[in-house]
C-alpha cells in the first residue's frame, strides 16, 4: 500500500513538473485584446494598422469623394488595414476617388480587419 501511494505522489509531481497537471482554478479565457477601433459614434473610421491601430482618419459626413483630402496616411501612400463604421448606415468603399472600383462594405455599428492591400479612396452609404 505504501508503495502504491508513493508511486501516485511521484506521478502527480512529475505531471505537475511537466505542466500536465489539471488545475481546478484555471478556466479557459480568451487572449487579451488591446482596446481597438477608437471611433466616435456617428463616424466612419479607417486605420493604417490592424485592429484599429496606427493612424486613424474619421469622417462624420455620409460620403467622401476623396479621402486623401484630409487623411494623412492615405496621402502618404499607406494602405487601409482596418475599418469601423460607427454610423447608422452600411458604408460602401472604393479604391478610387469619386466612388469608382468598389472593394467592399461594412454594416452600421461594425468593423474589422481588411485585406490590407489597398487604400480606401472614397466611401458612401449603400
Amino acid at each position: 500500500m505504501l508503495r502504491v501511494r508513493s508511486f501516485a505522489i511521484a506521478s502527480a509531481a512529475l505531471l505537475a513538473a511537466l505542466g500536465a497537471a489539471p488545475s481546478a482554478t484555471a478556466a479557459p479565457t480568451a487572449p487579451a485584446r488591446p482596446a481597438a477601433f477608437s471611433c466616435s459614434p456617428g463616424y466612419f473610421c479607417i486605420y493604417s494598422d490592424w485592429d484599429g491601430g496606427g493612424t486613424r482618419c474619421q469622417w462624420s459626413q455620409p460620403s467622401k469623394a476623396n479621402t486623401a483630402d484630409d487623411c494623412s496616411f492615405i496621402r502618404n501612400g499607406q494602405n487601409v488595414r482596418s475599418v469601423w463604421n460607427g454610423t447608422g448606415q452600411r458604408k460602401q468603399y472604393y479604391t478610387q476617388t469619386n466612388y469608382h472600383s468598389r472593394v467592399g462594405s461594412t454594416s452600421a455599428g461594425a468593423g474589422g480587419n481588411l485585406q490590407g492591400s489597398y487604400q480606401i479612396r472614397s466611401f458612401k452609404p449603400q
